[in-house]
Parts: structure tokens; C-alpha cells; sequence
């Protein structure tokens, strides 16, 4: 007689790659060691019954801010993972626009020491390609961050600064060459800050100011001016918190001529607007801003065709007092959304604009492709790891933000009613949360492992490095 199992998922519908089927999944060592027909009565020292649920990979949300080091009292690692946990979110990618940022490989290393001790979830790390770091690209590649992030504006809650053309081009040139994929904040700077001015002075203090100090034309002209760089070299991009429809056109052209392009969008662009920012003020201000409604048509076509990738959430707390000022300009930019998004989204799938295994594609695998974590995560095979979330599409709530996790208690999506609620969510075969209850521990996480990337430089004879480069045949 063969060994148990650690645990074994029973009676659910699986939802993965392919048809949802009915199937049981056996867990050993973390891993998935079995998928079997249900009948087939796989033996475990442990039982979850998921009979009438669905049984999802865990999300992977790759974008989110847990503030530490250095904003604590908005965010940390123990509070932001713990809300994923509860959120059904089992790895997540973190920005790097900490204090300090995390654009050197001793930034970095001091993070992931931090993140390692105190996530309850796995996790990997940004790092962040600015006028003063893009020379540390290939070292903090080599050290291990998942990716990379750069900010075409400048991000003043975290006091990072817009990168320059000249050096983004040649940030993009080594990126090319080490195949490491650079998210993009991809908003006109000068437009922004020009707009900004103007509107300061004319006295305008409602939320409204705040989208129209950033009109769609500066995320359009930021996107095409990194599809340009990034043709010209070959370095893959993705962009990042996406919510203007004309920029998914200018991506799918683009893709359709083989640029290595990518690009997320999030809940609050799909559901929020700028009437709720203009209605509301501070709690629903973010950068990039609550579109106009005209766009959501478009955006949730795109989730449904694959022309948008991923979903992400842009999790981004802060304090109450930082939010709810009167002066929209006073206000700080961002939101909660690691707990919450999950649930809305399967309240879509319940409206019928997604399929559930719409939503896996974009919440689970493709984020695993793009980061090339996949299969190991992503995805429910044998061999991947146990990372597993079971939901309820027949439990309903209403969001309150006094029983959310994260450090800051203030959400754009308090008394939003949802349908649809993640029950379990398992961790490389922990049960990190189950029917409401902690079960999991800080420091269970750990930092995800990749695959080798692939480098497809174009041009490398009119880089800045071969230009440069002070050889005899030169």
C-alpha cells in the first residue's frame, strides 16, 4: 500500500489549463503528487472537503507596495501577505519604491531578509532601474530580482524620480541583452507636472483635478515611447496598471509585430471611475487616475481576448490621515487591493463578463509565464507547487475595510457587496487560511525561484556600450 498523502483536496471542480473538471488533488512535500477522478479515493493524514467549490492555482498578484522598509506605518510584510492570504493570493511581486529603494543588490538583499522573515506567502522583488541605478542592472539580475521597475513620472509619495530618455534607452540596451523584463509606470512626467501647475494655480482642489492633471494623452505617449524603445532594442517590457483603451490598441499593434510587450490592468480600472473620484475625492485618488467609464467596455473586451495579460491589483496603502484630506493635492496615491480583488472579480465571473477560467488565465498563469515562474507556480499539475486556493461562488458579503488585514484600514471598495469569496488558500501545501482562520505563520514564505531567461537584443552594434567602447578596432 502506497503512503499517504500530506492532505488531499476532495470533491472539487478543478480549474486550471483545460476543460474545469471534477478531480481530487493529493499533496505530498509541498507539492502536487496526484490528480486522480474522484472515485479513485486517494489515502491522506488530512482532509479538505471541496465539494461545490472550485479549486484555482493561487493568485499571483505581481504588483503590489508593501511599504517596508521605510513606510511601515502604512504597510508592512507580515500585514500585506497576511491580507493576500485572506485575499487568495498565494505569491506576490513587490515595487521597489521603498525608503531606501531597492536599486542596489545591498538594497536588495536587506529586503528579501526582511520579507523572508516576516511573509506568510511566497514572494519575489523588483528592482528599480532609475538615472542613478540603471547601472546596477546586471548585478541585481545576478542577485535575483524577479524583474525590474521604472517610472516614466515621478512618484512622489515614495520620492522616486522620472528616469530620463537617455538613460531608459540605455537601461533598455542591457535589459535586452540579460532578457529581464522591465514593468513600466508609463505616464508623461513634464505633461504631468505642467498640468499640475496649472491647475494648482486656478485654484482647483476637487478629486476631479487630480484626473485631469493626468489626461489619457500622457499614458498613450509614455506607452509609445516605450514600445520604441523597446522595438529598437529588443528588451521585454510590461506595462503596468493599465486603464486607457487607446493604449491596448497601441499594445496589440505592437504585439502583432513581435515587440515583447505585456501589460496588466486592475479591478479599480474596470469598476471604478472618474465620476467616483470627482464624487468622493482622496480615498479614491491613484496614479495612474480613475478613467472615464467610456473606457471599461473596451478594457474588459481586452481581458476576455488576451489582449491584456494579467490582472494585478496595485496594492498600495496608506493611513486614513494621508488619505482623507480635503485638497485633492494633500491627498496620497493609492489603495488597497491584495484582499479584495479576488472577490470582485469572481462577482464578475458571476455577472457573466469572465469566465472562471478567464480569471485563472489572467490572475494565476499568465502572471506565472511572464515571470517565468511557471510551472512551478501558476498552475495545478503534478509536480507544481501546492499553491492552491479554494473559493465559494455561492458566498456572499459585503467588503467591510474595519475587518480587512492590511496595517491600513481605509479601502476604496468598503460596503461593496461581492459574490463569490476565497475559503482556503494553501501555500507549497500549508494551509495558510481556512474558512476565515489563520493557520499559517510569518516566515513560511519564501522567495520564488525563476527559469533562465531567454535575450533577444536587436541592434547591438548601435548601443550605447558598443558606441562607447574604446577597442582598437574602434
Amino acid at each position: 500500500m502506497s503512503e499517504p498523502f500530506d492532505i488531499v483536496v476532495r470533491g472539487g471542480t478543478i480549474v486550471a489549463e483545460g476543460e474545469p473538471c471534477r478531480a481530487d488533488i493529493g499533496v505530498r512535500n509541498g507539492a502536487i503528487a496526484a490528480i486522480a477522478p474522484a472515485d479513485e479515493r486517494l489515502e491522506a493524514r488530512e482532509t479538505i472537503d471541496a465539494t461545490g467549490r472550485f479549486v484555482l492555482p493561487g493568485a499571483i498578484d505581481c504588483h503590489v507596495h508593501f511599504r517596508q522598509p521605510g513606510y511601515e506605518h502604512k504597510e508592512d510584510w507580515a500585514h500585506g501577505t497576511l491580507a493576500a492570504a485572506f485575499g487568495g493570493v498565494t505569491t506576490v511581486i513587490e515595487m521597489p519604491n521603498t525608503d531606501p529603494p531597492t536599486d542596489s543588490v545591498e538594497n536588495f538583499v536587506a529586503k528579501k531578509e526582511i520579507a523572508q522573515r516576516n511573509s506568510y506567502i511566497d514572494f519575489g522583488l523588483y528592482g528599480l532601474i532609475s538615472d542613478r541605478s540603471y547601472r546596477n542592472i546586471e548585478a541585481m539580475h545576478r542577485a535575483g530580482v524577479v524583474g525590474f521597475k521604472s517610472y516614466l513620472s515621478n512618484s512622489a509619495s515614495s520620492h522616486i524620480s522620472m528616469i530620463g530618455d537617455g538613460s531608459l534607452l540605455e537601461a533598455f540596451e542591457v535589459l535586452a541583452g540579460i532578457g529581464a523584463r522591465c514593468v513600466i509606470h508609463a505616464e508623461n512626467g513634464s505633461v504631468i507636472e505642467n498640468r499640475t501647475r496649472r491647475l494648482m494655480a486656478a485654484g482647483r482642489k476637487d478629486g476631479r483635478a487630480h484626473a485631469d492633471s493626468r489626461p489619457d494623452v500622457a499614458a498613450i505617449e509614455a506607452v509609445a515611447r516605450s514600445i520604441i524603445f523597446a522595438e529598437w532594442t529588443g528588451a521585454p517590457i510590461h506595462i503596468a496598471h493599465e486603464g486607457v483603451a487607446d493604449v491596448i490598441d497601441l499594445i496589440s499593434a505592437a504585439k502583432r509585430r513581435g515587440v515583447n510587450v505585456t501589460v496588466e490592468t486592475c479591478p479599480q480600472y474596470l469598476l471604478l471611475s472618474v465620476d467616483d473620484l470627482s464624487r468622493i475625492g482622496g480615498l479614491m485618488r491613484c496614479n495612474p487616475p480613475l478613467r472615464d467609464p467610456s473606457n471599461h467596455e473596451r478594457l474588459w473586451r481586452a481581458l476576455k481576448s488576451g489582449e491584456i495579460d494579467v490582472l494585478a491589483t496595485d496594492h498600495a496603502p496608506h493611513t486614513p490621515k494621508e488619505k482623507l484630506k480635503r485638497d485633492i493635492w494633500e491627498c496620497q496615491c493609492g489603495m488597497l487591493g491584495v484582499e479584495t480583488a479576488m472577490s470582485l472579480m469572481l462577482t464578475e465571473v458571476a455577472h457573466g463578463r469572465l469566465t472562471l477560467s478567464d480569471y485563472v488565465r489572467l490572475s494565476a498563469i499568465n502572471p506565472a509565464k511572464l515571470w517565468r515562474l511557471y510551472p512551478k507556480k501558476g498552475t495545478l499539475q503534478v509536480g507544481s507547487d501546492a499553491d492552491i486556493t479554494i473559493v465559494d461562488l455561492e458566498r456572499s458579503a459585503e467588503i467591510d475595510q474595519e475587518r480587512l488585514h492590511s496595517k491600513s484600514k481605509i479601502s476604496s471598495w468598503h460596503g461593496r457587496p461581492v459574490r463569490g469569496l476565497p475559503v482556503c488558500t494553501m501555500v507549497r501545501g500549508r494551509i495558510v487560511v481556512r474558512d476565515g482562520e489563520l493557520l499559517g505563520e510569518p516566515g513560511w514564505g519564501t522567495y520564488v525561484t525563476q527559469t533562465p531567461p531567454t535575450a533577444s537584443p536587436r541592434r547591438i552594434l548601435d548601443t550605447t556600450p558598443a558606441n562607447t567602447a574604446t577597442t582598437a578596432s574602434r
